[in-house]
């Protein structure tokens, strides 16, 4: 059964659940939400695939505009 709540599918098709990597990792919102992003890629829908990578990539990017600011 999919728990569209608690354990949606498109995040727990591999051995741990997305949230459980990012939690494990101490991962801060964007970087975590650059791994969610990447994991369910293609799989909630099929023609977003591209959508959700570009997504991630919003996140990572805004991680290192985030850094470089820190680093002044």
């Amino acid at each position: 059964m999919n728990d569209v709540v608690n354990h949606p599918s498109h995040y727990t098709d591999g051995k741990i659940e997305v949230i459980d990597f990012i939690e494990d990792k101490r991962l801060n919102f964007h970087r975590g939400n650059a791994v969610k992003y990447i994991a369910r890629a293609g799989k909630k829908n099929s023609e977003k695939e591209i959508e959700d990578l570009q997504k991630a990539a919003w996140y990572i990017n805004r991680e290192i505009k985030r850094l470089q600011e820190f680093k002044k």
